[in-house]
């Protein structure tokens, strides 16, 4: 009887539309990105409820901060950008609030 995880490579080896994920798994960089990549997603939540101005100013802003770690952990310049940028503008924004 075959194993679950060879079963699993044989069927990765079959398929030429399987791939497996080029990022390492359960690394500090990893975890970051999930839990950024979630406070993003509730930030998005709240800008699309309407009245919850702040609350999506302040996920938003926690999210991209942790994209931003990600991004210079990775030395990926398109993110860095992208994330210090948007970092900017998510802090004028809170400053405006207040």
């Amino acid at each position: 009887m075959t194993s679950m995880n060879e079963l699993e490579e044989k069927i990765v080896a079959d398929n030429d539309q399987i791939f497996e994920a080029v990022t390492p798994k359960y690394t500090v960089d990893w975890y970051i990105k999930w839990i950024a990549s979630v406070f993003i997603l509730i930030s998005i939540a709240f800008r699309a409820a309407d009245g919850y101005h702040l609350l999506d100013l302040l996920f938003g802003t926690i999210g991209v901060i942790g994209w931003l770690i990600v991004s210079i952990i990775w030395r990926d310049r398109a993110l860095i950008i992208l994330n210090s940028v948007s970092l900017m503008m998510l802090v004028i924004g809170l400053l405006n609030y207040v």
